[in-house]
């Protein structure tokens, strides 16, 4: 009966996670709301005639995963919301790009900016600003839309290959299925179908586009500093996890609180309103949350015996078709409680299968508008962008997609 209970609960607030744009209740609200009510009837209804002290056990494990992955992303999203309140990000936007391109060039320099950026920031703000500067052009609503559905695959593709990029990508990381040597075999596939997506979806491009250029805001000495401190933290992260084995979180939050002193260093003679550490404030809490109330789910679908279900479809076909599946399905269901499930239910592969796995959940969900945060930003910023004109672009989708897994697998044959 408690077990139905649970289950219960749990598919309503995956249902509302995919209608959260019809119900605008925000998904953050709904899997909070749920995941910690599940563990409240896991505590008073034990299962399995658990004791109390299991339950506080397995909760406690539950815990410690989500510190780990909440505390990382805190620290690189406040990075992030530093350098772009700052106006450092679009500065640097605006001097790298002409004052006039081909439509067809554009489309390759898009598709190339939103996946390394997306590589070193998060989804939702690489996603906007590359968002900004093909919507400031007023191009045709048609092209408009080849752009946007360009910037979704680019933004999903560029995070896998990185653990400072993808949530799922860091997910799978944690659990010590693939190492930073085998995620930057990702690179190349990754690239290679966001290529092949820029040439399919430039066909019929022949017109010109000029860029009004905008007012450089001033970049401070402060700003520059921050800025290298961060790539100086991601690649001091992905090196001392390669050598030493030093937790990625260890290595972040170090270098959050070196931004923190030197900040407070630069500015002790300035007139300033804001100190450095309020930009803490200016992170999306929402996505934060989110993540806490899935995981929080998804340790409940544990519980209750549910994610040795997932195994099945392991059973029925060999790894590498399944996880291209699991990829597809991404898209309608939100990657980030697929990635926990499958990582909760111990299935057994190689680092090969896990590579392309990785792949699969980090960029099938651009197969739908819904799939990912990146899709849903953007049909919220283009009025012309809607399931329905993002859909007629699903078989190009689908051959970029496929094209890059099969890249993701034959790059884990060199593990």
């Amino acid at each position: 009966m408690v077990s139905a209970i649970i289950l219960t609960l749990i598919t309503l607030a995956f249902v509302l996670i995919v209608i959260e744009d019809i119900i605008h209740v925000n998904k953050a609200k709904t899997t909070l709301f749920f995941g910690t009510l599940c563990w409240i009837i896991l505590f008073i209804s034990p299962l399995h005639g658990q004791s109390p002290e299991n339950v506080q056990h397995q909760l406690d494990h539950n815990i410690l995963e989500i510190a780990t992955l909440w505390l990382f992303l805190m620290a690189a999203m406040t990075f992030v919301a530093y350098l772009n309140s700052k106006g450092f990000i679009q500065n640097i936007v605006h001097k790298i790009m002409p004052s006039a391109i081909s439509e067809r060039k554009l489309m390759f320099l898009i598709g190339g900016f939103s996946f390394l950026f997306s590589s070193i920031s998060d989804n939702i703000t690489a996603t906007l600003i590359s968002l900004a500067v093909v919507m400031s052009l007023k191009l045709d609503p048609k092209k408009l839309i080849k752009y946007a559905t360009l910037i979704i695959f680019s933004v999903n593709s560029g995070g896998v290959s990185l653990i400072t990029g993808d949530v799922t990508t860091l997910m799978i990381f944690l659990d010590d299925k693939v190492t930073i040597g085998h995620l930057l075999l990702l690179v190349v596939p990754a690239l290679f179908s966001v290529a092949l997506l820029a040439i399919m979806l430039s066909f019929g491009l022949n017109g010109q586009v000029e860029f009004t250029k905008q007012e450089d805001r001033r970049i401070e000495k402060t700003d520059i500093t921050i800025a290298v401190i961060f790539l100086s933290t991601i690649v001091g992260t992905l090196t001392l996890s390669v050598l030493y084995h030093v937790p990625p979180l260890l290595t972040f939050l170090f270098g959050l609180s070196l931004m923190f002193l030197v900040a407070q260093f630069l500015m002790r003679k300035k007139d300033v309103n804001k100190k450095i550490i309020d930009y803490i404030r200016e992170i999306e809490y929402d996505t934060l949350l989110f993540f806490v109330g899935v995981l929080l789910l998804v340790g409940a679908l544990k519980e209750v015996g549910m994610l040795t279900k997932f195994t099945h479809l392991y059973e029925l076909m060999p790894a590498q078709y399944a996880n291209y599946l699991m990829g597809i399905l991404s898209a309608a269901v939100d990657n980030v409680p697929l990635t926990a499930a499958l990582l909760k239910a111990e299935i057994v592969m190689s680092p090969q299968q896990w590579l392309s796995f990785t792949y699969a959940t980090g960029v099938g969900g651009s197969m739908l508008i819904i799939g990912s945060a990146a899709g849903i930003i953007a049909m919220s910023k283009v009025k012309a962008l809607t399931f329905m004109s993002y859909l007629r672009m699903s078989v190009y989708l689908l051959i970029a997609y496929t094209v890059g897994y099969m890249g993701s697998y034959l790059a884990g044959s060199f593990i």
